[in-house]
């Protein structure tokens, strides 16, 4: 039976690399109405503000997800000092302003140290956890304050690449469920500068890089072509 099957409801795994602006639904949807098949799905959302990897599973192979979700995750990018957002990141406007005369390369170096290791995180408020049946995203639109509880994450690498202030530019290696928009905001804290996440880019789930990606119009374009994709 399995020979009347398309390649894609075999099952496929695209490494995509995700374009600014999208949403991980997108990308799912776009696919999914190229490749004519319905059983898409993605292994981990991508914020529409950032890009990089994103890997989308189809037909037989959604199986899989869970297993991708599992994987450890790594992630470049930019956290802006001096400046809160009430979303951790550039999709807010800043809510609060702080002095950065202090900070020095040795103080932003030094502070990276405690945030390595298992440690407890409270994931941001403009986020898709649901609480009281309502993603958090959509209590904060609305104004409403909502308690979280703190998540247990594990971060392996959590190290500064670029200093020039207020920018540092990071690398950080991390386990699922990790949020990295709250590691810029408890970092920018941390140092009595306030921050937040002002540029990311996922570069690896598991084995799979951003090297091995291709960007979305590519794959397409390939999709449309006809031609045969690897299993």
């Amino acid at each position: 039976m399995d020979k009347e099957l398309s390649q894609w409801d075999k099952g496929k795994v695209l490494l995509v690399d995700k374009p600014v602006g999208w949403t991980s639904f997108d990308v799912v949807n776009k696919i999914r109405f190229a490749i004519k098949t319905k059983k898409v799905g993605h292994a981990g959302t991508l914020d529409p503000l950032a890009t990089g990897l994103l890997i989308i599973c189809t037909g037989k192979f959604t199986k899989r997800i869970e297993e991708f979700m599992g994987a450890p995750k790594e992630y470049t990018g930019t956290i802006t000092l001096g400046k809160t957002t009430p979303s951790y990141d550039a999709e807010t406007e800043p809510d609060a302003i702080f002095p950065t005369d202090h900070l020095t390369e040795a103080l932003l170096l030094e502070n990276t140290q405690q945030f390595i290791g298992n440690i407890q995180q409270l994931p941001p408020m403009y986020s898709a956890i649901k609480v009281d049946g309502k993603r958090l995203y959509e209590h904060a639109r609305k104004g409403r304050e909502i308690e979280v509880q703190p998540r247990s994450v594990e971060i392996t690498k959590f190290e500064l690449s670029r200093i020039a202030i207020p920018e540092v530019d990071f690398i950080v290696q991390c386990s699922k469920g990790t949020y990295i928009r709250s590691l810029a905001y408890d970092f920018g804290k941390a140092v009595n500068a306030g921050g937040y996440l002002s540029l990311l880019r996922r570069t690896a789930i598991g084995e799979h890089k951003i090297t091995d990606a291709l960007p979305l119009e590519q794959l397409l374009k390939l999709i449309q072509s006809g031609v045969d994709f690897p299993d």
